[in-house]
């Protein structure tokens, strides 16, 4: 039986480039939910960048990005992987969520997301994306 839902592949949602990375926290506010922080921006209130040669316009992505930052205080390596594939996997599940939004959103995540029960991870990026939604319709179409 086919998958009801189209998913989009994880690559489609990535915030890929140091960059625009900047350019989310430079236009974004730093929010707050229980076991991470977040930053979000709108696409359409950020300032222009130059496009690389090897882009195209029509490369250029219109629905959600999602980025992780997960730095060397939250443990060693084997941690911070961990921490990251279990905020991907949770970030996929929920990433529909944010469709038909141009935004772009970069999690933080705090040392405890290392130990939290699945659910509870679960329920917080679900949290941030209804915020992130919510606060994106009241500033306005993208």
């Amino acid at each position: 039986m086919p998958d009801p839902l189209p998913t989009r592949p994880a690559t489609d949602l990535r915030l890929r480039k140091h960059a625009d990375y900047q350019r989310a926290y430079k236009a974004g506010r730093k929010q707050f939910a229980r076991e991470m922080s977040y930053f979000f921006a709108m696409r359409s209130t950020l300032p222009e960048r130059k496009l690389h040669p090897s882009e195209s316009l029509l490369d250029l992505p219109t629905g959600p990005r999602i980025g992780l930052t997960v730095g060397k205080v939250l443990g060693k390596a084997v941690d911070r992987n961990r921490i990251k594939r279990r905020l991907r996997a949770a970030v996929r599940q929920h990433a529909s969520l944010l469709e038909g939004l141009a935004v772009d959103v970069i999690l933080h995540p705090r040392k405890s997301a290392l130990t939290l029960d699945w659910p509870v991870l679960e329920r917080e990026v679900v949290t941030v994306f209804k915020t992130v939604r919510k606060l994106a319709a009241r500033i306005g179409p993208a």
